[in-house]
């Protein structure tokens, strides 16, 4: 019955030691051969995202930058992509630079900073991408931006995301891809209007869409989706609107989905 599954990266395929274990490799090539079509949804950029994809020899377009991109594996062809509007940009910049935050660019999958600091070491050790100190920040503003990111306190953030909702939340997407990383997208720039996309581009229902993930930047394309499922180790508010919790991504929990609703093992 499903047709197409869309997996998070982080904490969800990825188990702890940011690997996939054989167990989820196995299970996905069985479903690839069945004739699911298997993909990522991630927050990460697709330079990021592809490095993954290849652990698991994908060759479909992946779901990155939480929706706002959506490009094929093999020759790079880019099938939906939504940017952040300019004035957008340009409010988030001069709100980050008064309240002193970490934002990140994310130019034509390329990773900006306006300083090296210990955040953006820290992220860029996480998604193994290199980043570049922009020269010239304003310069950056004007351009398509993919994506903006800010790293903080997660209880800090919190906070920061209340003040900016009565300013932006009706012109972008905000949300938390983990605990201390607020984002922000294109308002159609959400794994869910990535989901319906891709099943709309592969020829199936939504209602053939799985969807697996564990944090709540999760929560459109879970919503969207026929089956959405949460990982064990996913946040409370997550579980509660799943159609089902799975095991946790440090015990296979996407390989447990996959052989449940998809291989029908026992």
């Amino acid at each position: 019955m499903y047709k197409l599954i869309a997996i998070d990266v982080d904490d969800t395929l990825l188990n702890d030691e940011l690997i996939v274990t054989d167990g989820t490799r196995a299970a996905l090539e069985q479903a690839i051969a069945q004739g699911v079509t298997v993909t990522l949804a991630t927050g990460r950029m697709y330079a990021s995202a592809r490095k993954i994809a290849d652990q698991i020899q994908l060759n479909v377009p992946i779901i990155t930058y939480q929706g706002s991109l959506v490009k094929t594996l093999l020759d790079g062809q880019v099938l939906y992509e939504r940017s952040v509007p300019t004035e957008i940009t340009r409010l988030l910049y001069a709100f980050a630079k008064e309240k002193g935050l970490h934002l990140q660019f994310y130019v034509d999958d390329v990773l900006y900073v306006a300083e090296d600091n210990d955040r953006a070491r820290a992220y860029s050790a996480l998604s193994k991408i290199p980043y570049v100190v922009a020269d010239d920040v304003e310069a950056l503003l004007d351009k398509p931006n993919t994506k903006l990111l800010m790293i903080d306190e997660p209880d800090y953030l919190d906070q920061i995301a209340e003040e900016l909702k009565p300013l932006i939340s009706d012109k972008v997407h905000m949300t938390k891809s983990k605990a201390h990383y607020l984002e922000f997208t294109h308002k159609e720039g959400t794994k869910g209007h990535a989901l319906r996309f891709m099943a709309e581009h592969l020829g199936c229902s939504i209602e053939q869409t799985i969807a697996i993930g564990d944090a709540w930047n999760d929560r459109e394309m879970i919503e969207a989706a026929g089956l959405g499922v949460a990982m064990g180790n996913a946040v409370p508010a997550l579980k509660e609107l799943a159609n089902y919790v799975t095991l946790s991504n440090n015990e296979d929990g996407v390989k447990h989905v996959i052989d449940k609703f998809v291989l029908k093992a026992e």
